[in-house]
């Protein structure tokens, strides 16, 4: 009788200590949003096609990301000094109140004014982001594109340690004067081949940043029935190929 009172001690005491030492659920793991605004003579917001696709593509950018306090975001211009364009730089500042200890309707009525107030929050974010995208650069910059100079944005992202996705809204035709830079302008690849042996040659110098590995989405202003001039299928094949060496996690284009 002793022995079987003893065992059950024991097993109370495990289911116990067994419910306190388990780990307490962690928040996950902040976000960092980039995007990069191309603000360059090529790329033109004021047309309806391109105005309402990145219209959208913003809302869903911030639907996607922004999630909780500690979310950041930050808005880069493309253009000739593009590493020294940051338009925004946000971070999310609600926070759903700790409800471990609530009762079940304490906790529908704390997550309802989370959602309410992070709904309010991404309006705010939303508008200053959409108010970037329309803004006009009329100054000396916009006459080259310079997608490259991202890269150390991106390295600093990667360096706080959150979860980076990169949104670069642009036609992605690089443009730099210089022997040892692309001008797709001038001279854009041929064919996929020729672009991914660029791109594989211009990685070798590129490597001196450490991207980690970001989701990158490359969203194009052309309309479906470009031609082949205007969207070059090459040149997206470029980036495709640089990121990838980099290593970088994902690369999708819309």
């Amino acid at each position: 009788m002793k022995r079987i009172f003893a065992f059950a001690l024991l097993v109370t005491a495990f289911a116990c200590s067994s419910d306190s030492d388990k780990p307490k659920s962690r928040p996950d793991e902040p976000t960092y949003t980039l995007i990069f605004l191309d603000k360059t003579r090529s790329v033109n917001v004021d047309k309806s096609f391109v105005k309402q696709k990145y219209e959208q593509a913003i809302n869903d950018i911030i639907e996607e990301n922004i999630r909780q306090k500690g979310d950041k975001l930050a808005v880069y211009f493309i253009h000739e000094n593009t590493a020294k364009a940051r338009a925004l730089n946000l971070t999310a500042r609600t926070e759903m109140e700790d409800v471990s200890a609530s009762s079940a309707t304490d906790r529908e009525a704390a997550e309802t004014e989370f959602t309410l107030a992070l709904s309010r929050e991404k309006a705010t974010i939303r508008q200053r982001v959409l108010q970037q995208l329309v803004a006009q650069n009329a100054g000396s910059s916009n006459q080259e594109t310079d997608i490259w100079a991202s890269l150390p944005v991106i390295e600093k992202a990667n360096e706080t340690g959150a979860t980076v996705k990169v949104y670069y809204l642009s036609d992605m035709v690089e443009s730099v004067k210089g022997s040892d830079r692309r001008d797709f302008q001038v001279r854009p690849p041929k064919s996929t081949t020729e672009a991914e042996a660029w791109a594989q040659a211009d990685a070798g110098k590129l490597k001196r940043y450490t991207l980690g590995s970001p989701d990158i989405t490359m969203i194009l202003p052309f309309e479906p029935n470009a031609s082949v001039k205007e969207n070059n299928p090459a040149v997206t094949q470029y980036w495709q190929t640089l990121f990838t060496e980099l290593g970088v996690g994902t690369v999708t284009e819309d």
